[in-house]
């Protein structure tokens, strides 16, 4: 019987990039994770500390002592080259600024991304870093695998910034990336808690056959990895159900959530509409209107794993100082602050 499962790595498929905080710790913030398919390669070396040797040769000339300490990995040298000048993913990845314009108005406002501005002389352009993943496909006997169709790359702890020669000329601008990987062990299991062996972060790099790959994500997302909560109360008014939970849900308007053991008239695959407390969460299902009441015994209510696409930062930037990890006068007790807003009037 065979001892593995025989798949071959053929082409890049997407890569995620997660801010990490100073402890390296994943950051889940509205401007912290970033996925896309839009990259041309990602290629690493693993370097390595060689051991000392030690000879030494009796008075004739003839070898007494011969002894060669092994060699040690490191870290891994890295490159990751994009496609496009990709202002959100480059202010991720190596600092800088970006610089956001609103569409829209100052009632409705429709902020987008339009440039990026370098990082200042004497910065840090990597910050506390970022942890890098790549998907792949794994493909056996000529076509992607049925089973785990994916290899699922990680690097926990990489530091990155811009290198090589930016030409505008008669063809593409390349932008690529380089610096290193090291081990992260608070990587764990990953934003969404798919990587299945969260002690090998400790390594710079390690990599499994996957089921699933972000394919066909481009921009930033929030992740979510499954959780279950207790549903200790219920009500249902105009076809809007409410359910009560008997601690802090963290749940978010927009995820998917299924509810199990409350009844047929709450049961079922949901979409969470609004979110009015802590511990009480409401979605569409139709039926007869139920008055509130407890749900003895208890119900169960489980977070689906997924995303959240970004609609906006919190911020839109200062007009003088920017506070960014990496920045030589960076306050880690302040809120951070990348975005230069443009000085256009929004309703003109």
């Amino acid at each position: 019987m065979a001892t593995q499962e025989f798949a071959a790595s053929v082409q890049g498929v997407c890569i995620r990039v997660t801010r990490l905080d100073a402890a390296g710790n994943l950051l889940n913030g509205a401007g912290d994770s970033y996925t896309t398919s839009a990259f041309l390669r990602t290629s690493f070396t693993p370097e390595y500390e060689e051991g000392d040797e030690i000879i030494e040769k009796q008075a004739n000339g003839i070898i007494c002592v011969s002894y060669k300490a092994p060699d040690t990995l490191k870290r891994i040298t890295m490159e990751l080259a994009i496609c496009e000048p990709d202002t959100e993913l480059s202010q991720l990845i190596s600092g800088g600024l970006l610089l956001r314009k609103n569409f829209g108005s100052f009632a409705s406002p429709d902020n987008k991304s339009i440039g990026w501005a370098a990082p200042s002389v004497g910065d840090d352009p990597t910050g506390n870093g970022v942890a890098l993943e790549v998907w792949s496909f794994a493909i056996a006997d000529g076509r992607r695998a049925a089973v785990r169709p994916y290899f699922h790359w990680v690097f926990p702890y990489v530091k990155l910034r811009q290198s090589g020669d930016r030409v505008i000329e008669n063809g593409m601008l390349a932008t690529t990336f380089e610096g290193y990987g090291l081990g992260n062990i608070t990587f764990g299991a990953g934003l969404d808690g798919r990587w299945e062996f969260p002690i090998a972060t400790e390594r710079s790099y390690s990599y499994a056959r996957a089921d699933y790959a972000p394919v066909g994500l481009k921009g930033f997302y929030r992740w979510f990895d499954e959780s279950t909560k207790t549903v200790t109360n219920k009500a249902k008014t105009s076809s809007v159900a409410t359910l009560t939970t008997g601690a802090a849900h963290g749940f978010e308007v927009g995820q998917s959530v299924t509810v199990s053991s409350v009844d047929a008239d709450f049961n079922g695959t949901s979409t969470i509409t609004a979110v009015p407390t802590p511990t009480t969460f409401r979605y569409a299902k139709t039926g007869t209107d139920v008055t509130s009441a407890a749900v003895s015994p208890a119900g169960a209510v489980l977070r689906n794993r997924g995303y959240l696409t970004v609609s906006d930062f919190a911020s839109q930037g200062s007009t003088s100082v920017y506070n960014v990890p990496g920045n030589s006068e960076y306050n880690p007790e302040s809120p951070i602050d990348f975005i230069i807003a443009s000085t256009e009037d929004a309703t003109a």
